[in-house]
């Protein structure tokens, strides 16, 4: 009742516009689901937002043991991941094309593993206007020749290392986003900590272990719509807003493990963004939006008639 496609929506950009996505037998998930666009470029290689998978291989099949996400636990009655695996086995046209790929029609675990990882990894969006922008020069900190003023400005504003003074305040530089998004994957750094996102969906609780991030490409599609919420609270639902975020990152005591870049003596950085800088930066990270990720049938759904 529930596949990996549940959640990680291709017209989304492989995520989900809901809050929570939903699991078995009206389950919802803990987290908000992770934008999987680019994931074989990402250098980090831990995956959830916790990071508590060491590779995207062990990441696939964690969600299908998850008792509330898609079931096979073991736990109240239910199939265990053996209880999968046997039931794809039996199924003709896995045997077909498991054979294709391995040389036997052997379902086991580990293949599962390693035909989803390589699936996710296949998924790559790289026809954005910053693509073609790029093409055209010869570093990223050229003036781009397809984009606008306000996209050179907010893309100079995203590479450039802001300058504080001794308590946190920006007083010149850039917005230093490049710091932890590097170009041109602007995927998440994996020395990076936690980015003063410590919230629980439905709860009081804190947690400051959240240390990973998809890739910026894709938040918005080409045409500006957004793509979903943002962290892993999915507590943001505009750039505007995870802007104002770390505009001024709170300074919350609970918190031993905010990122060093976003802080100064222990207290929270302030970028003091003006908003014409702000509208600079939305109209920068606009152009990472590419338009065949959302339409190629190579990851669409194979058993509807294209």
């Amino acid at each position: 009742t529930i596949s990996c496609a549940s959640c990680h929506k291709q017209a989304f950009a492989f995520s989900d516009t809901a809050l929570v996505s939903r699991g078995v037998e009206g389950g919802v998930t803990v987290r908000h689901s992770m934008r999987l666009v680019n994931a074989r470029f990402s250098n980090e290689p831990k995956f959830f937002w916790n990071e508590r998978a060491a590779n995207l291989e062990v990441q696939t099949t964690i969600p299908i043991q998850d008792h509330v996400e898609m079931g096979f636990s073991g736990v109240n009655g239910r199939g265990n991941i053996n209880s999968l695996v046997n039931k794809l086995g039996g199924i003709n046209y896995y045997k077909e094309i498991f054979k294709s790929v391995y040389g036997d029609t052997i379902v086991t675990e580990v293949r599962l593993q390693e035909s989803l990882a390589q699936f996710i990894r296949s998924i790559q969006s790289f026809d954005a206007k910053f693509d073609a922008g790029r093409a055209l020069v010869n570093n990223e900190r050229d003036p781009f020749p397809n984009f606008t003023n306000l996209e050179n400005a907010g893309k100079n504003l995203y590479l450039a290392p802001p300058v504080f003074d001794g308590v946190g305040n920006r007083i010149s530089g850039g917005a230093g986003c490049n710091g932890c998004h590097r170009a041109p994957e602007f995927d998440i750094d994996p020395n990076s900590r936690n980015n003063g996102i410590v919230g629980v969906i439905g709860s009081n609780a804190i947690e400051t272990n959240n240390t990973r991030a998809p890739s910026l490409r894709d938040i918005v599609k080409a045409d500006g719509t957004m793509n979903g919420r943002m962290m892993h609270t999915g507590q943001f639902t505009t750039i505007e807003a995870v802007l104002a975020h770390y505009n001024n990152i709170p300074n919350i005591a609970a918190n031993n493990n905010l990122d060093n870049r976003l802080r100064a003596d222990g207290v929270g950085n302030k970028l003091n963004l003006t908003a014409t800088e702000v509208t600079q930066l939305v109209a920068f990270i606009k152009t990472l939006g590419g338009t065949n990720v959302y339409t190629d049938k190579k990851w669409s759904n194979p058993f509807l008639v294209q």
